[in-house]
This record gives structure tokens, sequence and C-alpha cells, in this order.
């Protein structure tokens, strides 16, 4: 079947000749898998998860989703972040998102054996089948873990326990027969029935050769595990104590096969086997890993109390929570993502490098409600190479200021002017080198 490579806001049609693409920004799918696609837009938009865009009666335009969708006719579709080097690098794409997911969902890199590096070249859903299959492999030759379940059954023999309540209401015809409870030590947990599960569906569903072989094997050696028919309650029963240590690594795998049980995968019932991340949540989520690994120790890096914008009556209205409050002792600063391309050379007053009104208006909130209208807040935007480097500060008042500031998406580093550092280093910064501050004109 095809595998389609794309990238956010591609535009999808319809093909008379079968599934193809033009490049990154462009697919063509049969009828039968347009009109699925039109009918999984409307399921996701009457649930708040809006995956595309109408774009006219035989246009499907794709939102801010990244990862894998599979049609019912087998045509894969996989969608690729935007923010890369050059336009149609799909390999750069690949990486980078494989690169945020391990980071967010913890997942420990391994691209260094041979292995690794030809699933480069596959799609999404067949990296984390190989991955998974891989960190499963690892555990079994570690060892499951087995606990003891309570047993109530009926034997010829004495084992255990005898109940005696339910042996003396026995009829006297059945009075060879022993009522016993008893604890077996089996490898029945909510762990293993969840990685027998998603094993399964990795053997369905791979199309990788060597992926398929070592899921067969690992099939038979977990034969004896049952299959767990409540994932979610399985999920929450997942253990976490020091025993479980060495089921860490295969826990986000696990969850990714599962998709539908995925922790950034869409709400609601997903009805085919893909696996779709919102771009903006994905990248709030790796920036706040990175952030807490950069500013530590110094820093502690956190979300924030929801505050409200105004009251009315008894009741307050309009929430605010800002996606991450820096803390150093007293020093607070507030910090928004946003997943959006910036043009560092659009400075003029009419495209104001790409930023938008609603974003500024937002942020003059968080710094009245979090910073009392004194302090510094920053705008993150993922770095590419037309915005390289922070733009010039925007004054909100001479106390309240505001930074738009590339993160580096490849070294997980949020590149910032050295007079960010803090407040007083900023007005000595100026007065050194120049105000290049901006008042607010948008």
């Amino acid at each position: 079947m095809a595998v389609l490579t794309i990238r956010e806001y591609a535009r999808i049609g319809v093909s008379e000749s079968g599934a193809r693409q033009e490049g990154l920004d462009a697919a063509f799918l049969p009828k039968a898998s347009f009109d699925w696609l039109c009918g999984e837009f409307e399921r996701l938009r009457a649930g708040g998860a809006a995956l595309m865009q109408r774009d006219g009666a035989r246009w499907l335009r794709l939102d801010q989703y990244v990862g894998v969708m599979e049609c019912p006719d087998g045509t894969t579709l996989e969608v690729l972040p935007k923010h890369v080097a050059h336009a149609d690098d799909a390999l750069g794409a690949r990486r980078l998102l494989r690169r945020m997911l391990c980071t967010v969902l913890d997942i420990p890199p391994r691209e260094g054996s041979p292995a690794d590096v030809t699933l480069f070249d596959t799609p999404l859903n067949e990296w984390v089948m190989g991955r998974f299959i891989s960190a499963l492999d690892e555990l079994l030759k570690r060892g499951l873990r087995f606990d003891y379940t309570r047993v109530r059954e009926e034997q010829l023999f004495l084992r255990g326990r005898l109940v005696m309540s339910r042996q003396l209401r026995q009829s006297p015809t059945r009075a060879h027969v022993f009522n016993i409870e008893h604890d077996l030590f089996s490898e029945d947990r909510p762990e293993n029935r969840l990685l027998r599960i998603a094993l399964d569906r990795v053997c369905a569903r791979t199309r990788n050769a060597e992926t398929w072989r070592l899921a067969q094997e690992l099939s038979t050696r977990m034969a004896s595990v049952p299959r767990s028919t409540q994932i979610a309650s399985d999920l929450r029963a997942w253990g976490s104590d020091r025993l479980m240590a060495h089921y860490r690594e295969v826990r986000p795998l696990c969850e990714l096969v599962l998709s539908s049980q995925s922790p950034l995968a869409l709400a609601g019932e997903w009805r085919s086997p893909s696996m779709m991340f919102p771009m903006e949540r994905l990248f709030e989520r790796y920036v706040g890993v990175c952030l807490a690994r950069q500013f530590a120790p110094e820093w502690r890096v956190g979300g924030a109390a929801s505050e409200y914008l105004c009251r009315h009556g008894e009741a307050s209205w309009f929430n605010l929570i800002p996606d991450f409050l820096l803390r150093r002792g007293n020093e607070l600063r507030v910090l928004d993502t946003k997943w959006k391309v910036l043009d560092a050379a659009a400075r003029d007053a009419r495209e104001k490098y790409g930023l938008k009104q609603s974003d500024f208006y937002q942020m003059f909130a968080y710094g009245q409600r979090y910073l009392g209208g004194a302090g510094q807040m920053a705008l993150v935007y993922p770095q590419h190479a037309g915005f390289a480097q922070p733009l010039p500060a925007f004054d909100f008042s001479p106390e309240l200021q505001l930074w738009v500031l590339p993160f580096d998406l490849e070294r997980g580093l949020l590149v910032m002017p050295g007079s960010w550092q803090s407040h007083e280093e900023h007005y000595l910064s100026d007065r050194l080198l120049g105000d290049t501050r901006m008042p607010v004109a948008i």
C-alpha cells in the first residue's frame, strides 16, 4: 500500500489514478479514502479536534497535527512538522518529530545501532513499532514481573485455604468437591496484559520484515500472558515502584502503539490504526522539558496557578494560564509558546514579523495578573533560518517588557539575549550598548 509523506497545512485532493503526492505540500487520494477523511473531518470537528479544514468541495487542508493516519484501503498519510531547515527535507522533519516525541515521553535515545538508522526512512508508526519491539525484547531478556493473584475455584483436592462458608452451603452430592482459595504466582499483571495486546497489534500492522519477525518470536514467548480487555483501567494500574523500573522504557512506547490511549493522541474514538499529535501541544511540552534542563538548578520551571482576568458579581471570568513560569527566589518570568513561523526581516508596521495582536493582548494580561505590571516576559517561537536571533524587546511600559525568543529545536535550547538574564542587567546593557527596545505598535 502507498505511503504518502506530507507536512502540516498540506492540501489533500482526489485522484482518479491512485494515491500520489506532489512534494510535501500536496497529496491525492482515491475517492473512497478522500470521502473517509471527509467523514473523519466532520466527526473530529464535532468533538472539538480540528484535524483538518475543508478547502472547497474537492480539497482538504491539514491543520497543526502531525503523525500518521491510515485510510481503510491501506493508504498511509505521514504528516511531518514544517519547521525544518529545508522545505523538502522529509528526513530532517522526521528526525525532528522523533526527537521531540522521545524528549516529551522520556524515551531514551537509541539511534546508534544500524537497525535504528535504517528506520529513519520509515513512517512514524513503523519507527514506534520498531522501538517498542526492541524495548520489549530487552524487557523479556531481563524477565517479566510476576505477582500473586487470588484465585477461587472448586477442586477435588485441597490447596491453600478452604472457604468454609461456601463449603457448608454445598449439597451432599458434591461433598467430594472442595471450595478453595489460594494465591497463584503468575505473569497476569496489568503491565504484561497491555504489552501482550500491544504486541498483537504490532504483529497485525507492521510492514517491516525485521519488526514482524521479532514480533512473532516475542509473541511465542508471551503466549501464556492474557490479553488486556480493559486498556484504560490497566494503564491506570501500571505500577511505578522500584521493582518495575525496567518497565519504564517500554511504557510510553506501549501507549503509543495503543494509540487511542496515547498521552498526546486525539480525544474520542479513533477507528483506524492512526497516531496523530497536536503540534502546538507537542511543542509546548518539548520546550517545557528542555527549559527545565537548561535553567536548572538556578531557575525552577513549572506551570502557573490559574488567574482570572476580571470578576463579575461573585464569579471570576476569563481564565488566564500561561504555559510556563520561571522562578528564582522572588523573581518571576512568564513564558508562552507559539508554534508559528516568524520572519525577522518583516519588521515594518504592516508585517510586524508575523506576530499576532491577540498574543500581545494575552501577554499584557499575564503581565498585569502574574507580575503586577513590572517584570519580563517572553513569547517562544521555533527557530529557523529567517528567525535565528531574539527580536528587540517590546515595551508595554518602562517596567514591563516582552521578548520574542527563538527556540533551537535541534539542540533543545532557548536562544536568549544576554540582557534577559536579570532585570538589572537589562537596563545596564541598554545604557552600555544603546537602547534596542521597540515600543509596542501592533
